[in-house]
């Protein structure tokens, strides 16, 4: 006998998808949980780093159009804005979720959970035994190896999500998409900010996404320092922050805030008692079986597919159906796209970054797709010359591009970059997912004047089959 069919080591967004899911095909579930019942994303990143964002949008998009703009005559309240955000955290309680949890009859363990064996883990010295164990146990903010930095008591995305006021001033390092995102948060609540990054930024995807966003976030005022990276850091007396940058030049700031990457949660799970190793990604198949196991999952961020919460959810709801089949000896549908697997991680993964401009995209970069051996070509046009886009904002800056596969004739990546293209994204993603045939894609009318009408033009741009 086991005290459960399925133990999911994690009560997040993810965590509570996959019990959800399995508990719907009749399995006994229970959730173990060291922290708050929600998890990252509803109390520390998506959500209130959203709210952060959500204002600034509104009042820069105002200021976009004759007639508003006369009309907006002050800065954000940044006190309404962090008590706003803070609404969407509960205020850092989990009352409301715990609630779920007992309405959905999935059982909450509070505690740390550690594997022990086989199909057994313990929780603050209690056993419990299961048929499955998923780990869902998502990942940390990586601090990087600069000397200082640690002692300087930096932020991490944690405090640069649930701050409770506006530093005078922040250095972001980072160019990715959390550091871009925080960067333009703060600054429209008032912070002088600087952000350094190694590279450009939002490497990884299309090369304008990142120089369009560059541009933006130097017109708001940012400091935009690229092609540098922090050689020391310290934290004075007087709490103020000077860091030194390898070009020789120093920045002195209120906070700091590092944002460079992310590192697996796994370190204190007992993953050593079952012959994997501690502290590292877990590696899956795509029912989020963990190879070399026939009973323990791993989902969400810590298998390092793609690390995304919508994806985590997209793995969950196929880990739920798939650890149930097990269970119930149901069959499995383990072709791509079938019931039971995660297929889109691969190449159809859409992300979107809230900066100002918004970068949607969704699928693979040109050079993402040039790598695995397609054979593709990549269209581009700019949005401020659709009708729609104009309306939308005067002046409207931004681009997207198509990539398609020419030998099979279907969309395989799409990007999109300006002001409000977040909500375009599912379209795209619907295309990519579906494998629409470029000549099916033609007699799919956009409205007029939306900002839709792009995909009228990159078609245009791309020319019509014979």
């Amino acid at each position: 006998m086991t005290d459960y069919d399925l133990i999911v080591i994690g009560a997040g967004a993810v965590g509570e998808n996959v019990a959800d899911y399995a508990h719907k095909r009749g399995l006994s579930v229970a959730v173990v949980e060291a922290e708050l019942v929600g998890g990252e994303c509803s109390y520390w990143a998506c959500m209130p780093s959203k709210a952060l964002l959500r204002s600034g949008h509104a009042l820069r998009a105002a200021r976009r159009l004759a007639g508003a703009a006369q009309a907006v005559t002050g800065d954000l309240d940044a006190a309404a804005v962090l008590a706003r955000r803070t609404s969407f955290t509960s205020d850092w309680k989990d009352e409301s979720q715990v609630a779920w949890l007992d309405s959905a009859g999935i059982d909450l363990i509070r505690g740390h959970a550690r594997i022990t064996g086989t199909k057994s883990i313990e929780v603050d010295g209690t056993t419990y035994t299961a048929g499955a164990v998923a780990v869902v146990t998502g990942s940390l903010h990586a601090l990087p190896d600069v000397p200082g930095l640690a002692e300087a008591r930096p932020w991490g995305t944690r405090e640069g999500t649930s701050a409770q006021s506006v530093p005078e001033s922040l250095l972001v390092i980072g160019g990715g998409v959390a550091g871009t995102e925080l960067a333009t948060a703060w600054a429209s609540l008032g912070a002088k900010v600087t952000l350094v990054a190694r590279h450009g930024l939002l490497g990884g995807m299309e090369p304008f996404a990142g120089e369009l966003v560059a541009d933006a976030m130097r017109e708001a005022g940012i400091d935009v320092r690229t092609g540098v990276n922090p050689t020391r850091v310290d934290r004075d007396e007087h709490g103020l922050v000077t860091t030194t940058l390898d070009d020789g030049t120093t920045v002195v700031t209120s906070e700091v805030l590092a944002a460079t990457g992310r590192s697996p949660h796994t370190a204190d799970l007992g993953l050593s008692s079952v012959g994997l190793t501690d502290g590292e990604w877990l590696d899956v198949d795509d029912t989020m079986l963990v190879t070399g196991t026939d009973w323990l999952y791993a989902v969400g961020d810590v298998n390092h597919r793609v690390l995304l919460t919508h994806q985590g959810k997209y793995q969950a709801r196929a880990a739920g159906e798939a650890i149930a089949a097990r269970l119930q000896g149901t069959p499995l549908h383990t072709e791509p796209w079938g019931a039971h697997v995660a297929t889109a991680d691969h190449a159809a993964a859409p992300q979107v970054t809230f900066t100002d401009p918004e970068v949607a995209s969704v699928g693979l970069t040109e050079a993402r797709a040039r790598q695995q051996g397609l054979n593709v070509r990549a269209v581009e046009y700019e949005l401020g010359n659709i009708a729609g886009a104009a309306l939308q904002a005067d002046g409207y800056t931004g681009r997207a591009n198509m990539v398609v596969d020419e030998d099979r004739g279907v969309v395989v990546g799409m990007t999109f970059v300006g002001q409000d293209v977040a909500e375009m994204l599912q379209a795209a993603t619907i295309a990519i997912v579906g494998e629409v045939p470029l000549d099916r894609l033609w007699h799919a009318v956009p409205a007029y004047p939306t900002m839709n009408e792009i995909w009228l033009r990159l078609l245009e741009t791309y020319g019509r089959p014979e």
